[in-house]
Parts: structure tokens; sequence; C-alpha cells
């Protein structure tokens, strides 16, 4: 297999040079499909202005393999010369690696004789809730697909060796935000108020503590708050008050529950209390869930590919990932690419500003793609 190491390192630092957030990716579109039609290839983009679509192949069963291409908000702290040429903008999750790897992919696959048809699903605004893949989703992103492969750069692995799991390997992620109210009052005459910063305190404490008691452990259901406030004199207890917090989980079942069961026990906690609470509970990505078949296929991709010495056995996130929305139409299997330099004494990790990448692994990624694409039309 011929990968062209030199022009994929290119295409990933033109891209972390240049990164765009969700629904800006107007460059990198162009940038996919600039390079997609030079390959005779015949891409699409959807009517919001920024993602891509592209078939390789003309007839036989239809696989897909998806790349992110959107960036995050944050700072680039990195001094290197690819380094982000755009205030507030850095690709600090590897998205511009897997989009060069999915174009290296599309490179080999387009001077490959096909037992079938390869969907190339670049795709914007994954670091956006609820996740831009359930507009490509309705564009027609899986009419006909049978099964769907995707990677993410892992900075805690090797490079050389590919992570695989089945079942769950990242989770849920909804967004939870309590607003209190009540009467306020002097803190030397509680009883005749409605406590607020003792509303919150029962809320943040109880709520997490019960949810680990109604919802089965496996499920992995995890609450954690992540601002709280209320007043700011010490002898006035305030009129209002708010909680905010993550809910994750790992169980697609618990997921579909959660919602009312937190509304249910809010309730429960504040009634005693005298405070009203208005409830905003945003429903975020369901969890990926990995099936078995699927694995199966990236597993054989893994040992054509490199061997068995290439295969590690990766751990579930509780981060969130909107490749779950494609696999609410098919099977398919999320896999771990190793990214970190072999011997290294440290690693980066997803979402700092400082995150980057030990290049080799981008011809690593463009061989795993591609073995998986003709192991799963095999």
């Amino acid at each position: 297999m011929n990968v062209d190491q030199a022009d994929l390192i290119a295409i990933r630092r033109d891209l972390h040079a240049h990164p765009e957030t969700a629904f800006a990716e107007h460059r990198t579109t162009a940038l996919v499909v600039e390079r997609l039609r030079a390959l005779g290839l015949q891409p699409s983009v959807p009517s919001g202005g920024t993602g891509v679509l592209c078939d390789i192949g003309a007839d036989g069963p239809l696989i897909a393999l998806r790349a992110d291409i959107d960036a995050l908000p944050i700072d680039d702290a990195k001094d290197v010369p690819y380094r982000s040429t755009v205030p507030g903008a850095c690709h600090a999750c590897g998205h511009d690696a897997h989009t060069a790897i999915l174009l290296g992919a599309a490179a080999v696959l387009a001077g490959t004789e096909l037992p079938g048809r390869v969907r190339l699903i670049f795709q914007p605004a994954e670091e956006r809730i609820p996740g831009g893949a359930l507009g490509l989703v309705r564009a027609g992103a899986m009419k006909d697909v049978e099964a769907i492969y995707a990677l993410h750069c892992d900075p805690r692995v090797d490079v050389g060796r590919i992570g695989l799991r089945v079942g769950p390997i990242t989770a849920a992620c909804d967004t939870l935000d309590v607003a209190l109210s009540g009467n306020g009052g002097h803190t030397g005459r509680p009883h005749l108020t409605a406590d607020i910063v003792y509303a919150l305190g029962r809320l943040i404490t109880d709520l997490p503590g019960l949810l680990s008691r109604r919802v089965d452990p496996r499920a992995s259901l995890s609450l954690v708050w992540g601002t709280v406030g209320a007043g700011n004199a010490p002898n006035a207890i305030p009129p209002t008050g708010s909680a905010r917090g993550t809910l994750r989980m790992l169980d697609h079942a618990v997921w579909d529950s959660a919602e009312p069961l937190v509304r249910q026990l809010i309730d429960e906690i504040v009634a005693p209390t005298g405070a009203r609470a208005a409830v905003a509970y945003e429903r975020g990505v369901p969890p990926v869930v990995n099936d078995a078949g699927a694995v199966d296929v990236q597993r054989a991709a893994v040992l054509a590919g490199f061997g068995p010495d290439a295969l590690d056995e990766t751990g579930q996130s509780m981060g969130g990932e909107d490749f779950a929305w494609y696999l609410e139409h098919a099977p398919g299997a999320l896999a771990r690419l190793g990214v970190r330099a072999p011997g290294a004494s440290g690693s980066f990790d997803l979402h700092q500003a400082t995150f980057d990448i030990d290049e080799a692994a981008l011809a690593v990624g463009v061989r795993f793609m591609v073995h998986t694409a003709l192991a799963a039309l095999a």
C-alpha cells in the first residue's frame, strides 16, 4: 500500500495552522473537496455549506468511513511552525489528523478495485452538542449504509498501536441547569424564608447520591456539578441560586430514561425546603456502543495491516462523541489511534492547548482505515 507520508503531514499541518470551529469549516471543506476532485471523485457539500460526502465505487454493498473536521474554540499554546494562525481556535482534539487520514485513505481506495462501495463522511461540528452528525444524517449520509467506522486520536497510546473495544466506548453527555428561587431574608430569621443556600446544598449532594442508588451502577451514570452560585452577603439569604453540571452514562437505555428521573428527584429534594426549582435539561449525544461484528472487522484490519502486536484493548471514556448518532442507523465501531511518540516521557491530553501528535501516526491511520474498508466489504 503506497501512502504518501510527506503529503499527509503537509495536509495535517495546513489544517492545524488554519483551524475552523463548529459549522464555520468553510476553508477545510473547500480543501477536502479540492483533494477529492483531484482523485477523480465527485464530492458533495450538504446544504449547510460545511462537511463533505463522497462515494467511491459504483455498485455493491456500501460501508462508510467518517472523520470530523472542526477545531476547538481555544488558543494554541504550542511553539511549532504549524501553530494555529487563528486566535481562539485550535485543533486540540486531533480532527486535523482525522481529516488528513481519511483523505489519505481516499487516495488509496480510489485507485483500488473494490468489491463494493465506500462512503467518505467529513463531518462538521463534532465539538458542538448535539453534534454535526445529525445534519449529515438528515442530508442522507447513512442512506443504504450497512456499517460505519471511525477512529480517534489517543495521546495515551503509542504510535503503531490501535485500540479496540466491544460495547460502550464513550459516554452519553447531557447538561443540567437548575435555578432555585424563593423569598430571601435575614440569616437571623431563616424560618421566615425559603433558604436557597440550604436548598442548593441539599441539591448538589443529594442528587448525585440518589442517582447512584436509583440507576444500575453498570450504567456508570455520573453527575458532576461545574458551577454553583447564590448570594454575595454573609448575613442575607438570597432569593435565587443555581447549579449547573453534566450527566454522563454508558448505557443507552439509561440515557433515554435519565431526564424524567432527574426531574422527579429534584422536585423531591427541593420541595421540603420551600424553594421553587426550574430545571433546564439538555440532552446531548448518546453513548457510542461498538458493535461486536464491526469490531471484528477492525481487528481483522489491524491484523492484516500491522500484525497482532499492534492490537490494544482500549478503555472506556466518559467523554461524549457524536459518532453515536450514526450508530442509530447502522452498526459500526470507533477505534483509538495511538499518537504518542514511543518512549515519550509524558503525553498530551485531548482538549489541551498544547495537544499535538507524533505525525508517524498519520500513515498508520491511513493503512488502518483502508484495511477496515476492505475487510468490511469482504
